[in-house]
């Protein structure tokens, strides 16, 4: 090493520290007894909904009392009387049970049963499943 000047090392002590503790920190039952007892001032504040099983946005607003003034009925449409006649008696003439009117059409038995009892929410494609199934025409009879 040669023609290089005198080799001198520069060392200099580095301190590592661990983080200032966050807001969170701060707030733990641990850190705030250790305040107190050293005799730090503390600072207490009571939020405005707390302990009261209440989100900020649950209190009535505009939009939501205007829904609860609506005297407007709204419902789905169920499946009509005759409907779920024709669906029963044509069943009934192919000596088929719900079960098995339903495994024909791929779906639950629960399905079929809606649509005679009359629960059900019409579906198109259901009922010309059940229409091709039977047969019969369950639609346009009026």
């Amino acid at each position: 090493m040669s023609g290089v000047g005198p080799i001198s090392q520069d060392w200099e002590p580095v301190v590592i520290r661990k983080k200032a503790p966050n807001a969170a920190a701060k707030k733990d039952e641990k850190a705030v007894n250790a305040a107190r007892r050293s005799g730090a001032e503390i600072e207490t504040l009571k939020k405005a909904t707390a302990g009261t099983n209440k989100a900020a946005s649950s209190s009535t607003t505009l939009n939501t009392r205007k829904l609860d003034e609506e005297t407007e009925n709204l419902a789905h449409e169920r499946v009509p009387t005759e409907l779920k006649k024709a669906i029963m008696q044509a069943r009934m003439d192919k000596k088929l049970t719900q079960a098995q009117l339903a495994q024909m059409i791929n779906e639950k038995p629960q399905i079929i049963q809606e649509y005679e009892s009359g629960k059900a929410i019409p579906n198109q494609q259901i009922i010309t499943k059940l229409e091709r199934a039977l047969g019969a025409k369950l639609r346009g009879k009026k």
